[in-house]
């Protein structure tokens, strides 16, 4: 039987982000009631998703446009909704011809050149880390150079000018942390300082993405709307997800001592662990960016109507007993392992092998370097930033 809305949506996010913990009500929503209603802190209500089966039928279905969600009154975390023009508020048929374009910087032959820059990175980060001594700051010495590094290698930012959008980054992903004053002005910032890479590198084009925008731009593949706000996405999801990943698989690894010894002990399982970390880890401290039914739409038996908000909760749905078994316990020998940490469908993560390059390279080089590796203190000591769509440490101390 379809049934329709229910009254009385309760709030979301449901509470207080507290380290990787997930807010025990995705889970019994997950068990319960895999598509509910809440109502959202800008908007209105919106449909959530907590299942496996029904996000994935979600991510994979049309009807649901990303690019209806940038109106204002929209329902969303966030105080300001996305800015179209950008991969993540596109539908088709714009989003494949742009992500085609896109596309060419995630090549293979870069991927894999830019992984033996990493190790190289690794090697000296590690090697400042030890020769100043404990406590050590993975955050500063892994999480944030690894990432950054290679995006502004990837996309063509000159690595002196890498100050200038990371100063904006953590207010342009801001959910409470920061004003919508605060976060308008980030954006603009960022697409001020993509507008001048861009003019700068007309007169010296390379291998990178920005050239590659500017090679679509003259083709009249993109506009320059486009080819800004596209190249604002990469450069914040190649740098901010990862460094966030890093910290956060870092922090479990060393919060579950056992964990990190069992990888040192048998670096056959680095693979299947980074995979299983990317299922049982909630990245974002709240539900996905927002889409909108552009019709009527049945999912889990409920029907959401035209012009709907729906928003997931990934983590919830990665922890779906119908699809994984004992899904809350950490198994790095886990064989069957379909997670949704990279999306799915259309909008599948262009930057994956690169965001998995990066946590191997990373965690590699730990393992290697220091096997004895522990926080200094306890995982209670480890501060946390506040406010923000992706959850991460502020810092971690570490000794060996």
């Amino acid at each position: 039987m379809t049934v329709t809305e229910t009254v009385g949506a309760p709030k979301y996010p449901f509470g207080p982000v507290v380290r990787l913990d997930l807010h025990p009500r995705y889970l019994e929503l997950c068990r319960h009631e895999p598509v509910s209603r809440v109502t959202m802190p800008y908007g209105g209500e919106a449909w959530l998703l907590t299942g496996y089966h029904e996000i994935k039928q979600f991510l994979a279905d049309p009807r649901f446009s990303s690019h209806a969600a940038t109106e204002p009154d929209t329902a969303r975390v966030t105080p300001l909704p996305l800015r179209p023009g950008n991969l993540l508020s596109m539908d088709p048929p714009d989003h494949g011809r742009i992500r085609k374009v896109v596309a060419h910087a995630f090549r293979p032959r870069i991927v894999s050149q830019l992984a033996e820059r990493m190790r190289d990175l690794v090697e000296s980060e590690l090697d400042a880390m030890e020769e100043a001594g404990p406590p050590g700051d993975l955050v500063q010495r892994l999480a944030i150079p690894l990432p950054v590094r290679m995006i502004v290698e990837l996309f063509g930012v000159p690595y002196e000018e890498r100050a200038e959008f990371r100063r904006y980054s953590d207010v342009f992903v801001a959910t409470s942390a920061h004003t919508k004053e605060e976060i308008n002005e980030a954006r603009d910032g960022l697409e001020d300082f993509l507008r001048r890479l861009i003019a700068k590198r007309r007169s010296s084009p390379s291998d990178d993405l920005i050239s590659v925008l500017i090679e679509a731009l003259d083709a009249g593949q993109l506009s320059e709307v486009e080819a800004v706000r596209t190249g604002i996405g990469v450069l914040m999801a190649g740098h901010e997800t990862s460094l966030s990943m890093i910290s956060n698989v870092s922090f479990l690894l060393l919060a579950q001592r056992e964990l990190y010894t069992q990888l040192c002990e048998d670096r056959n399982l680095l693979d299947p662990a980074i995979e299983e970390m990317l299922r049982i880890i909630p990245l974002r401290s709240v539900g996905s960016f927002p889409r909108r039914a552009s019709e009527d739409v049945e999912i889990g038996g409920k029907l959401i109507r035209e012009g709907d908000t729906v928003i997931f909760q990934r983590a919830a749905g990665d922890r779906d007993e119908r699809v994984f078994e004992d899904p809350d316990t950490i198994r790095f020998d886990r064989e069957r392992n379909p997670h949704l940490g990279f999306g799915h469908g259309m909008h599948f993560c262009l930057g994956a092998s690169l965001a998995r390059a990066e946590l191997k390279v990373a965690l590699e080089g730990l393992m290697a370097r220091f096997p004895t590796l522990r926080l200094t203190g306890t995982a209670d000591d480890v501060p946390w930033k506040p406010g923000l769509i992706a959850r991460a440490p502020e810092s971690l101390l570490v000794e060996w």
